[in-house]
């Protein structure tokens, strides 16, 4: 099964490719979708759309997981991600692609086994499980393949829940 994380922006938005075989997590193809501070808002979205678009093509994940939001001060970009996000999530159900979401203190339990986990301690454990030789950058890329991993673990739970084997 193909899982693809994404952790959503306007500047930059993380996605990472893996491949769950059994237990196994093999990571795929990951990187990030980056616009121009200063460029019109609609023109960031048409651009994050169209990358989006050209990733789910080429790659063909079978599942999408998505990180939450979850802002305390800044509104204005909680509005501009929500956008970026929306626009993603858009592309994905345009390929009746199936999207889960996840909040930040749910990836991190699932990645590190500790909900409040540090940034740093989510990344190495990012690079462990995907056996990846450096942590990938920038974060959000990071931040998008331990979205992956999360929703990976996930597939493996709800399946005995819903005692589905596979």
């Amino acid at each position: 099964m193909r899982v693809l994380g994404i952790d959503p922006g306007i500047a930059i938005m993380g996605f990472g490719f893996i491949d769950k075989t059994g237990h196994k997590l093999t990571p795929v193809q990951y990187g990030c979708i980056q616009t121009a501070a200063g460029t019109p808002q609609e023109t960031r979205l048409v651009q994050i759309y169209e990358s989006s678009c050209n990733l789910l093509d080429q790659y063909k994940p079978d599942t999408v997981a998505v990180e939450k939001l979850f802002f305390n001060k800044n509104v204005t970009n909680a509005f501009s991600v929500g956008q970026a996000r929306g626009v993603f999530m858009l592309a994905a159900a345009q390929r009746g692609l199936p999207i889960s979401e996840y909040t930040p203190m749910q990836v991190k339990q699932a990645v590190v086994g500790y909900g409040a986990a540090e940034k740093k301690q989510v990344q190495e454990m990012v690079k462990m499980l995907l056996k990846l030789s450096v942590v990938p950058k920038p974060d959000d890329v990071a931040d998008a393949l331990a979205v992956a991993i999360c929703h990976a673990h996930s597939l493996v739970l709800n399946e005995r829940m819903n005692g589905v084997t596979r």
